[in-house]
């Protein structure tokens, strides 16, 4: 909410946004976050490095960074004053830099003649500069038709429309998602050109359970069985394990291309569920997420184990080039187990 002049009607346009889209977002899993800028507190630019270094030395812009930084898309409510935004938004707007890049940002105007359209415009030609993307999907409302007593009179096609701009907020967000990543803290880049690598969270669940059924499937021709563990997880059983193992995947366009996760049992490195899309085999990500994964054993870890299935020739070649050798003969599910002595490793 952008508006800070006293008596002002943003506050009542914003209450009724919230409850209208409130129920929406719940069937979305959207979490609201309302901020009125007249609560920030933020004075005219007062940075000494520009936004761009992402180097701010007061708290009120370490405090509006972490809010931007946090969200995946924004809906702006504003007024239109003098055929423009109002300062307040513009102001925000230039105290920030990368926080803004490729989330989408809809709006809500209101106003007298445009109902704040011209507001919008003029916004959107400072939005774009700074990477966000304006949705299509606005709503604008004329006072004199909206307002009656300081409050907005009920219209189910208004409510509708604050709706359609949630809902295009959300699908922007997610496609815009891939754009975000790829340059933020905790990425790498990856093996497939354009692609980069980052930790898997209980939220990537759903994708990670079609990946695993996509490439288990070989397995169970390969060892004639169907008794896989990773054919059968529900999202629900792969969103409990996200949450225990360190799983890394590599993700390209917004599709997830492999992954393997890790964790330490006792003395040892566990490594397991290496998979790669069956289109994007034999370009080196396999081999790559399987050192990545192996640069995460602790130094005090004497080894690193794995299985595959008995029958899985080609998983065995490939880990013997890597440095593992069996262990054990064939388990009764078929498996068989591999270790990598670590133990000499420099500290």
């Amino acid at each position: 909410m952008c508006s800070t002049r006293p008596g002002a009607l943003g506050p009542a346009v914003n209450r009724w946004l919230i409850d209208a889209i409130t129920p929406r977002a719940a069937e979305l899993g959207a979490e609201l976050v309302p901020v009125a800028l007249g609560d920030l507190g933020l004075p005219f630019l007062d940075e000494e490095e520009h936004p761009s270094s992402g180097v701010y030395r007061r708290e009120h812009t370490r405090r509006w960074s972490g809010i931007v930084d946090a969200a995946d898309g924004f809906i702006v409510v504003t007024p239109e004053y003098n055929y423009g935004m109002p300062a307040t938004l513009k102001n925000a707007l230039d105290y920030l830099g990368g926080e803004w890049a490729w989330k989408p940002v809809g709006f809500v105007s209101y106003g007298n003649t445009s109902a704040g359209t011209r507001s919008v415009q003029h916004a959107k030609q400072v939005v774009t500069t700074l990477r966000l993307v304006p949705l299509g999907a606005t709503v604008a409302l004329r006072i004199g038709d909206a307002v009656e007593e300081g409050r907005l009179r009920p219209d189910t096609a208004r409510d509708a429309a604050a709706t359609a701009l949630l809902d295009e907020l959300a699908r922007v967000a997610h496609a815009l998602r891939p754009m975000r990543e790829r340059g933020r803290p905790g990425t790498a880049p990856a093996p497939v050109p354009g692609s980069y690598a980052r930790q898997l969270t209980p939220d990537d669940a759903a994708e990670v359970t079609v990946l695993q059924r996509c490439c288990w499937a070989e397995e169970a021709i390969a060892n004639d069985t169907l008794a896989i563990p990773a054919l059968h997880e529900s999202p629900e059983d792969v969103r409990g394990w996200l949450t225990s193992w360190h799983t890394t995947g590599v993700r390209l366009d917004g599709r997830l291309l492999g992954m393997v996760r890790a964790r330490r049992v006792a003395n040892d490195w566990h490594l397991g569920r290496l998979a790669v899309v069956p289109d994007l085999r034999g370009r080196g990500m396999g081999r790559w997420l399987l050192r990545t994964a192996e640069a995460t054993a602790g130094p005090d870890l004497r080894r690193i184990v794995l299985c595959t299935g008995a029958k899985s020739l080609h998983n065995i070649d490939f880990y013997r080039s890597e440095g593992y050798q069996p262990v054990s003969r064939a388990a009764p599910d078929g498996t068989v187990l591999l270790a990598k002595d670590i133990s000499g490793r420099p500290g």
